[in-house]
C-alpha cells in the first residue's frame, strides 16, 4: 500500500479522457505553467495523503467507470507510488491515462536515474505530455489544454523506440 499526496479527486469526470473517469490530482508541480488550470497543486506541502487501497476502493464503487486519470500537479513527482496505483487499477479492469508537464523524451531521460518513472510509464496506457502553453491554448482539443501537447500510446511508443500517437485521443 503506497501513500500518495493528493490535491483532490473527481470521482466522475468526462473531461479528463474518454469515458467516465476517476481523476486523481496529485500535489506538487515544478513546471508552474502560465495559465495553469490547477495552480493550487503547485506547492509540495499542500494537499492530503491517501493510499492506493483507498483510491481503488472508491473506484470500485462505481461500475460505470472506464478508467483512472492521473493529473496534477505533476504525477511523475510521485512516480513509484502512482505506478502502484496504476497497476492496481489495471488489475481491477480500468485503463490509465497520465497527464504530465514533461515531454515523453524528458521522461525517458529521467528513467536513467529514477526507476519509478519507467514503472509509471509502463503502467500508463495513454500519456498526455508537454507543458501547458497559454499562447497555444484551444478549446477544440480533445482532452488537452494546448496544441503542443501530445496524446501518446505509451506501450507502442516504448516498443517502437519512438513516439506513437494514440488513435483514441487524436
Amino acid at each position: 500500500m503506497s501513500v500518495i499526496r493528493l490535491a483532490g479527486i473527481v470521482p466522475e469526470s468526462i473531461t479528463d479522457g474518454p469515458g467516465l473517469r476517476f481523476t486523481v490530482f496529485t500535489q506538487g508541480c515544478p513546471h508552474r505553467c502560465v495559465g495553469c488550470h490547477n495552480p493550487e497543486t503547485w506547492q509540495l506541502e499542500g494537499g492530503y495523503d491517501s493510499t492506493t487501497d483507498q483510491l481503488i476502493s472508491e473506484m470500485k464503487k462505481n461500475p460505470l467507470l472506464k478508467g483512472i486519470t492521473l493529473s496534477g500537479g505533476e504525477p511523475f513527482l510521485q512516480s513509484t507510488s502512482l505506478a502502484g496505483l496504476a497497476e492496481a487499477a489495471h488489475t481491477s479492469g480500468f485503463d490509465v491515462i497520465t497527464f504530465t508537464g514533461y515531454s515523453f523524451e524528458e521522461l525517458l531521460e529521467m528513467t536513467k536515474s529514477d526507476d519509478g518513472v519507467m514503472a509509471l510509464l509502463r503502467q500508463t496506457d495513454i500519456l498526455i505530455d508537454g507543458r501547458f502553453v497559454q499562447e497555444l491554448k484551444s478549446y477544440d482539443l480533445n482532452f488537452k489544454g494546448s496544441s503542443n501537447q501530445r496524446a501518446i500510446d505509451v506501450k507502442r511508443s516504448l516498443e517502437n523506440g519512438r513516439v506513437v500517437l494514440s488513435a483514441i485521443m487524436v
